[in-house]
């Protein structure tokens, strides 16, 4: 091994090794050390000539003047993790928006989809959601206020009930609500969410049959194949995208896990529309 390797093998150690304490605290962001060896070889390549002949190094030297080099700039380590860190980001990133590339018809264009909204909006938000969630029940005055203030905007709404059995029942009302044109599922949406203690079939049907349900036909539907295909649909959407909670929100290049303050749904529907992603670069 030459003298030149061993000095670089040499400094890759010393900056995992300052990586690896600087890890160990808690708000430090996971960082593999496999990529911190690739990015310090890559950046000493560059910057070697191999076409001029290499000097002998003193192993010692070497030390001392990496050693000096990190006293006199502290803040690379913190830099380099941080690139680290955003490269992962950016890799991540990819990896979503091909997932949901690759499952955008489930997404966008299944049948049993609810739109709302403007149903021609140029941007789209999709919710999935369970009616005992009590986290989707404090979203639905978000919902309201985006459509209400944003006329161009789409929402497409997946039932998906994973919580109980009563929230099984109260989807599958919900999908044969969601065929009938007498009723305004919105309207139905938003009582449902409403309704006090655990939501059921009772409830269900009651809020259906009050917005000109008929609810011996629903009781006797909601069993049927339309509203247990529409909910294997939903499940197996889920299983693709490795949904496990909700609600959960699709715009975009983004999958959104759990629920998000308003401003945020309005950065990311804002964003989509300026630069095509839920992120946009910040102008250099």
């Amino acid at each position: 091994m030459s003298r030149l390797s061993f000095a670089l093998i040499l400094l890759v150690g010393l900056l995992t090794g300052a990586l690896g304490a600087l890890l160990l605290r808690p708000e430090a962001p996971t960082v593999d050390q496999t990529q911190v060896r690739a990015l310090v070889s890559e950046m000493l390549h560059n910057q070697a000539d191999a076409t001029k002949p290499v000097p002998a190094l003193d192993p010692a030297q070497v030390n001392k003047l990496v050693e000096d080099y990190l006293l006199s700039d502290p803040t690379i380590l913190t830099r380099m993790n941080q690139r680290l860190a955003d490269l992962k980001l950016v890799a991540q990133r990819k990896a979503q928006k091909d997932q949901l590339d690759a499952h955008r018809a489930e997404i966008y264009d299944d049948a049993g989809n609810v739109i709302l909204g403007n149903p021609n909006g140029d941007v789209t938000l999709v919710e999935m959601f369970d009616y005992n969630c009590s986290y989707c029940r404090g979203a639905v005055p978000d919902m309201a206020a985006l459509m209400a203030e944003d006329p161009n905007l789409k929402v497409i709404l997946k039932e998906f009930p994973i919580l109980t059995s009563g929230s099984v029942d109260a989807a599958r009302v919900a999908v044969l609500v969601g065929e009938n044109k007498k009723i305004d599922y919105w309207d139905f949406h938003q009582q449902l969410f409403a309704q006090r203690g655990e939501v059921g079939a009772d409830q269900a049907l009651q809020v259906a049959e009050k917005l000109g349900g008929n609810r011996v036909e629903l009781m006797l539907d909601m069993n049927g194949k339309a509203a247990t295909d529409a909910l294997q649909k939903s499940y197996a959407l889920a299983k693709s995208l490795n949904i496990g909670g909700t609600p959960t929100y699709i715009i975009g290049d983004e999958l959104i896990p759990g629920a998000v303050p308003i401003d945020q749904l309005r950065e990311k529907i804002a964003n989509m529309r300026a630069c095509g992603s839920t992120f946009c670069p910040a102008a250099s």
